[in-house]
């Protein structure tokens, strides 16, 4: 399993993806989920992607055209005029991508070779923009009203993002938060785990703000965690009393 999350601020995007894979519970590796390119002063696009990770790295493999020779190779993603051509052309090859792979297997490979991707990115004169593609090859994209998108192990992370986000708070408070995501992920999954790759990218910026890896020893990570299950304890604590008598007395009135 996996977890990514990529979320739209008024001041740009923020990415962040777990690294780890695994085929049973003795059988686990680390690989990158997330992917991104850019053109200084004219696009950045950035990819993560969750599920079967040969179907996954065949498709990023697609996208820079790695069976060309080195110096006839010419990525796709560079080429499209707006971010809405490449959510299509990724997928294009992610549904291409998964019925090859169901075709060369069988009955049996059918949902065995299953991928979702979040795309984000932002082309010169055009809005910052994020879309979520299914393994149909179909999409949809984050508003304001649904501002974030996640993939892979969802359920654990989504409530802290719905309680306390907010379109024009600082990158800083988003990775923060994203953070809190991930531990709560972390803590209940033991499918997806560290390290973490994070990405921002700001408004008209069209290159990374600020990236970087996440270790399991990272120090403001790990503070992140301890304060913030010390305050849900703290928060737990400060709600009124239960009292068996109450529920008696609500019986009788």
């Amino acid at each position: 399993m996996t977890y990514c999350v990529g979320m739209m601020l008024d001041k740009g995007l923020v990415l962040m993806s777990d690294t780890r894979t695994n085929s049973g519970v003795d059988n686990i590796s680390i690989f990158r989920k997330m992917f991104h390119w850019s053109v200084p002063g004219e696009r950045i696009i950035a990819v993560m992607t969750a599920g079967n990770l040969a179907t996954t790295q065949a498709v990023i493999s697609q996208l820079e055209e790695r069976s060309k020779a080195p110096s006839e190779r010419q990525n796709s993603l560079l080429e499209a005029p707006t971010m809405f051509q490449v959510a299509v052309e990724i997928g294009k090859l992610l549904r291409e991508t998964i019925q090859e792979s169901q075709s060369d297997n069988g009955q049996s490979g059918e949902g065995r070779f299953t991928a979702s991707m979040i795309l984000a990115g932002q082309i010169n004169g055009m809005e910052p923009r994020v879309f979520m593609i299914y393994p149909e090859g179909n999409f949809i994209e984050a508003s304001f009203d649904t501002p974030f998108f996640q993939i892979g192990e969802t359920k654990y992370g989504r409530p802290i993002i719905i309680r306390a986000y907010d379109r024009d708070m600082s990158f800083e408070d988003a990775v923060k938060l994203l953070m809190v995501s991930f531990d709560s992920t972390l803590k209940a999954n033991l499918s997806v785990g560290m390290p973490l790759d994070l990405l921002v990218i700001e408004r008209n910026k069209f290159e990374p703000v600020h990236e970087r890896r996440i270790q399991l020893d990272d120090e403001y990570f790990q503070v992140i965690s301890s304060n913030w299950g010390d305050a849900l304890k703290a928060a737990f604590h400060s709600l009124p009393d239960y009292t068996f008598d109450m529920e008696e007395a609500a019986q009788r009135d």
